[in-house]
């Protein structure tokens, strides 16, 4: 693991540019990473899927600063509204990346963005965010260093995004990422996502993945306090075993089309990642009833059709459920009118597997 390949050599061309604009997805875990050291360091490695509908679109504005002074200059917009509040997460990400992005500090930045779904409310809106706005820096440094490559342009983006949002590291691309170091998985890294590099069964082309809005608020406990609570956990070395090995087995799964083997290894991840939290000290919730009604349903629903639906969660009370596109049609009436009831408002994303971010 080295990082000293993501200082940049001295740039050779000036920026003539005034803003760029990146759209980045969200994506959900179907092996979880929970726990961390270091910097944004992964206690293990994880596998997701990238989504499609579910994404952040950020445009950076830049202007050069007549004095560079030792704070960075930055005003985040969300929806058409500043909102001070987020300045001091960027502030920190700034000062994780400075080393290498230094010219950060020679610019003043406003950043409007805007997501395609609820902040905060259990779909990764960091990841989807800082995503994004690691490409749209990266932009600018391959324009003053023209002969940056490809390559090495998209792993040190997932390299910064990660500074600012573990699971950030696993939206560049898509359709599956891996992140963390992991003996089955050639080229994995725990400082930057790539490429699921193996063969995956034609089923898990155009997955879907529809998101449950159960809860929109804010969640009572950031994903990074949880992330803590794993320091001293009970049974944390044990699930970090459990992860790896979980990685090892998934990748037949997606070579063969195990459905059977997909339902059984993503739903037991999301309730392991969930025991977690009901195991931590102090330890938290942060399911809702409906969760629990929707997962009974979907077992309910499973056992009457036969149908290769599952669920996942991620560190929140939303309910992600998973199925093939040829069970489009069946799933998707099912959820509008078995499923749609336990959601706050009613309110449901229809998303499917995507290829990750792209320029605008």
């Amino acid at each position: 693991m080295t990082t000293t390949k993501f200082h940049p050599e001295p740039y050779t061309q000036a920026l003539t540019t005034k803003s760029v604009s990146y759209e980045s997805p969200s994506n959900i875990a179907l092996i979880k990473y929970w726990g961390k050291h270091g910097i944004q360091i992964p206690k293990n490695p994880s596998i997701s899927f990238t989504l499609n509908n579910c994404k952040t679109t950020t445009t950076l504005s830049y202007e050069k600063r007549s004095e560079p002074g030792d704070a960075y200059e930055l005003k985040v917009i969300l929806d058409g509204k500043h909102k001070p509040g987020f300045e001091p997460k960027i502030h920190q990400f700034f000062g994780r990346i400075e080393a290498y992005l230094p010219f950060i500090k020679d610019y003043a930045f406003t950043i409007e963005t805007s997501n395609s779904f609820p902040h905060s409310s259990g779909i990764a809106s960091s990841a989807s965010g800082l995503s994004a706005l690691a490409l749209c820096l990266m932009e600018m440094e391959r324009e003053m260093q023209p002969d940056m490559t490809l390559k090495h342009f998209k792993q040190k983006a997932s390299f910064i995004a990660r500074l600012g949002s573990g699971s950030g590291c696993r939206s560049l691309e898509g359709p599956i990422m891996v992140w963390g170091e992991h003996a089955d998985v050639d080229g994995s890294s725990d400082v930057y996502g790539v490429q699921y590099p193996y063969q995956i069964h034609s089923v898990f082309d155009h997955y879907q993945d529809t998101i449950l809005l159960v809860d929109k608020g804010e969640k009572p406990v950031s994903s990074t306090v949880g992330h803590n609570l794993m320091h001293n956990h009970a049974y944390a070395a044990s699930r970090f075993d459990q992860a790896v090995e979980n990685l090892s087995r998934i990748i037949p799964i997606l070579q063969e089309g195990d459905l059977d083997g997909f339902v059984t290894l993503v739903e037991s991840e999301a309730l392991t990642l969930h025991a977690m939290m009901l195991t931590s000290n102090p330890y938290f919730i942060l399911m809702k009833p409906n969760t629990l009604h929707i997962i009974d349903k979907i077992w309910e629903y499973r056992r009457e059709t036969g149908v290769p639906v599952c669920f996942t969660l991620d560190a929140g009370a939303n309910v992600h459920v998973l199925y093939p596109e040829k069970d489009k049609e069946a799933v998707q009436e099912f959820i509008k009118n078995d499923l749609s009831k336990y959601c706050q408002d009613n309110r449901y994303i229809f998303d499917n597997v995507g290829n990750g971010a792209i320029k605008l």
